[in-house]
């Protein structure tokens, strides 16, 4: 069995998100990697801690019970390309933009989705 430490080092790989919750009118965490549900509360700092808490809870249990422990996304190997459905009229409009920027489509989509420094 794993020490606190060595558990608390594990549960560091995986995402855990809290937002504010229109709907349940207070702040929710999550960590989707590993349960559903989550934790929840009227104070930011209080719902992460709890989440890091139940987070380090959930991987000790299935230490405990032999289970998988899930791979955490911020281990994986991402190769860089996916493939995105869209209408034809979208594909066409993106691939004449692409035209007029004088870049291909893929580097006008990569510049698009790239997220805001």
């Amino acid at each position: 069995m794993k020490n606190k430490t060595e558990i608390k080092k594990i549960a560091s790989l995986y995402i855990k998100v809290v937002e504010w919750s229109e709907e349940d009118q207070c702040f929710v965490g999550k960590c989707p990697e590993l349960f559903f549900g989550g934790v929840h509360g009227d104070d930011e700092t209080d719902v992460y801690r709890q989440l890091c808490e139940a987070v380090e809870d959930a991987i000790e249990s299935k230490l405990k019970h032999e289970d998988k422990l899930p791979d955490p996304a911020l281990k994986k190997n991402f190769s860089g390309k996916f493939v995105v459905r869209m209408p034809s009229d979208l594909h066409k409009a993106l691939a004449m933009r692409a035209i007029k920027e004088g870049v291909s489509l893929n580097e006008l989509c990569v510049k698009r989705l790239k997220p805001a420094a």
